[in-house]
């Protein structure tokens, strides 16, 4: 691997706006830039009728107005959806966006990303197909996107239909077959729960040739112990603390 295939920055705003905005919003992504961020990640999935939206959970009701399953609703309905009000009434009537609205935000700002694949249940191939052809059209004048994802099969056919996008796999406990995993991937990195990585995991991985990203840190001295071990990237909820200059 050269250094070329890791365009990257070391920190990474997670869900757009951390914990100073709704999470997967336009709104989020505005705050992690004017915070000076270089990237952001965030959550996509798929409507029913087939439109790319940023939503992190399976169900709605965390995060906005609606309820039930989001990838059974269409695009019209999901729409109409308050997004912003739950975070804070600074934050009322902000939308579930597209990906297409945040690739625009992105060309705007100058920001990395890394999309993660969020299927919904029995969509993960179609989900994974559906993103990656979508990343290389909507990123064509941008640095290329990170797609990661917990699940194998969206991974596998975003690497069938757009295999010239980097991928990363998720992975929220050590796996000792974490290698033939991203072999089989053909992944540039991997993406794992911080809590679960020290010094000699991270040597591993790092000896296998395999950049890596780990989440959620928010804890400074954690994410200069972690960069000092060789992390390459901390996606964090505090923005403010853990800035694009943070070292």
């Amino acid at each position: 691997m050269t250094d070329n295939a890791w365009p990257y920055p070391a920190i990474v705003a997670h869900r757009g706006g951390g914990k100073l905005a709704p999470e997967n919003t336009l709104a989020g992504i505005d705050t992690g830039a004017e915070l000076g961020h270089k990237m952001i990640e965030f959550d996509v999935k798929l409507s029913s009728d087939g439109e790319i939206f940023l939503l992190h959970d399976d169900t709605l009701d965390r995060t906005s107005n609606g309820w039930g399953i989001a990838g059974l609703l269409p695009w019209e309905k999901l729409l109409q959806l308050d997004a912003g009000g739950w975070f804070g009434n600074d934050f009322a009537g902000e939308r579930l966006p597209l990906l297409s609205q945040v690739a625009q935000r992105c060309a705007g700002y100058s920001l990395m990303a890394n999309i993660e694949i969020k299927p919904t249940t029995g969509l993960e191939a179609e989900t994974g197909r559906v993103v990656a052809l979508a990343a290389r059209e909507l990123w064509q004048n941008q640095p290329a996107p990170l797609l990661s994802s917990f699940s194998v099969i969206a991974l596998e056919a975003a690497m069938q239909a757009a295999p010239e996008l980097p991928r990363g796999l998720l992975l929220h406990e050590w796996h000792d077959d974490w290698q033939q995993m991203t072999d089989r991937l053909a992944c540039v990195s991997v993406h794992f729960n911080h809590k679960v990585l020290n010094q000699e995991r991270i040597s591993q991985l790092k000896a296998a040739g395999l950049r890596i990203l780990v989440y959620t840190v928010n804890s400074p001295a954690r994410a200069r112990e972690l960069l000092a071990w060789g992390v390459d990237a901390i996606c964090t909820d505090r923005i403010d603390i853990i800035g694009p200059d943070f070292s």
